[in-house]
């Protein structure tokens, strides 16, 4: 026997035998191959990763804050439903506020002009109601 050489080995590849579970999955993926390439080639989905792959500067961090907040929101919102609606929404708004203030402005301000129409509308009808009577 010598030092430097191996004794030759002969080895044989063996493919383990597929589950269930793996044909069950391999099933699932093509009966839905033909929706995901759809949605994987539409302009909004591959406009969302291009952006993620390439994010401006701070924007992990921000996003970060801002999910955060809402988490605060789900602790502090102990009790009623609309608490656990209202609390995450609104901490999460006002933590996007700080981090975007021109978005959070142009928004307010569709919000403001929508919320005095619907007041409006409602001011009507009441008065409306109440000369009928």
């Amino acid at each position: 026997l010598s030092l430097y050489s191996s004794p030759a080995r002969e080895t044989k590849y063996v493919e383990n035998p597929q589950t269930q579970l793996e044909e069950g999955v391999s099933r699932l993926r093509h009966v839905m191959e033909p929706y995901t390439a759809w949605s994987l080639c539409s302009d909004f989905f591959s406009e969302g990763c291009e952006f993620l792959q390439n994010p401006p500067a701070g924007f992990y961090p921000r996003l970060g804050v801002i999910g955060f907040a809402g988490i605060v929101g789900l602790f502090l919102a102990r009790g009623s439903r609309i608490k656990k609606l209202v609390y995450p929404a609104g901490l999460m708004g006002i933590g996007a506020s700080v981090y975007y203030p021109q978005q959070a402005v142009s928004i307010a301000k569709v919000a403001g002009t929508q919320l005095y129409d619907w007041s409006l509308q409602g001011y009507i009808a009441v008065e409306s109601l109440w000369k009928d009577n």
